[in-house]
């Protein structure tokens, strides 16, 4: 027996012979395949809306591409080393977070629809849709990533061909991903669907985006913003990705990240999942 989303075409498995759904559907195993049928679900959309897959892919690239253009040559200057390698790792946390925030109006436009509301009322983990979101926010990151990756080899960006500094660089991209994914979930499901979510998160995105270290070192900035240039979440993950592909210190810019990381999504998982409830049996 199956249970098919009409919506997206994507069967989802049952979870157990009559009288044990609910303890069923609560196991390690129904949420593990359920959530691999509902992240096929996820990737169907991003790979088949095609103003979804210019956002997330292309728009990125293009990003990259104008700030090596045009301001290559004064970030050059700045950091004293080839702009790609500011560039680059600056593109891929800015995708990062603009492209959570197209899965938040993803989420609040199937809230919207009734879709939560049908999907937390089928014989499913109830986690399951949640954590699909976020493996679709992780295989995003990976395949943005090798995108960028690929794109800024052609603009000067050349990786340290250790295994290990080019897993990290992966690790960072999807750690700061999915900690910034946790965020925009948690504000998705906890506002209301006509709050101005978007033009929030854009906004926050977009101060983020130009005060960071990709751009310049933090010592370059007023004396009153380098603490705060240098300590935003965006620098020290743009720090060690440039320090794993170029060489430099890495051990500082590490810790933070990683602070920032498991600091958010302690934070955040928890509204995440209560909103999200709430979000799926409003009426």
């Amino acid at each position: 027996m199956t249970t098919t989303n009409r919506m997206s075409d994507i069967t989802l498995p049952e979870t157990g012979p009559a009288g044990q759904g609910a303890s069923a559907e609560s196991s390690f195993a129904a949420w593990f395949a359920q959530t691999r049928a509902l992240s096929a679900r996820q990737l169907w959309v991003i790979f088949h809306e095609k103003s979804t897959f210019l956002q997330v892919f292309l728009m990125p690239v293009l990003t990259m591409v104008m700030l090596k253009v045009v301001l290559g040559e004064a970030i050059g200057r700045a950091t004293g080393q080839d702009a790609a390698y500011g560039t680059v790792p600056l593109v891929i946390v800015v995708s990062a977070m603009f492209g959570s925030v197209v899965a938040g109006v993803r989420l609040n436009l199937e809230r919207t629809s009734g879709l939560l509301s049908r999907l937390y009322v089928l014989p499913i983990n109830r986690a399951a849709d949640l954590s699909s979101r976020l493996v679709c926010e992780i295989v995003r990151m990976v395949l943005t990533t090798t995108v960028l990756i690929v794109v800024g080899w052609l603009v000067g960006f050349r990786m340290n061909p250790d295994p290990w500094a080019i897993l990290g660089i992966y690790a960072v991209a999807v750690g700061f991903g999915i900690a910034f994914a946790s965020i925009v979930l948690a504000l998705a499901v906890n506002f209301s669907p006509g709050a101005p979510l978007v033009p929030l998160l854009s906004l926050v995105s977009s101060v983020l985006m130009f005060f960071n270290t990709g751009f310049a070192p933090a010592s370059e900035y007023p004396g009153w913003l380098e603490p705060i240039v240098a300590n935003q979440p965006m620098s020290p993950a743009i720090e060690v990705m440039r320090a794993l592909a170029a060489g430099g210190p890495l051990t500082e810019n590490l810790i933070k990240v990683t602070l920032w990381t498991v600091g958010t999504l302690a934070v955040c998982l928890y509204p995440a999942l209560h909103g999200y409830r709430k979000a799926a049996t409003a009426s």
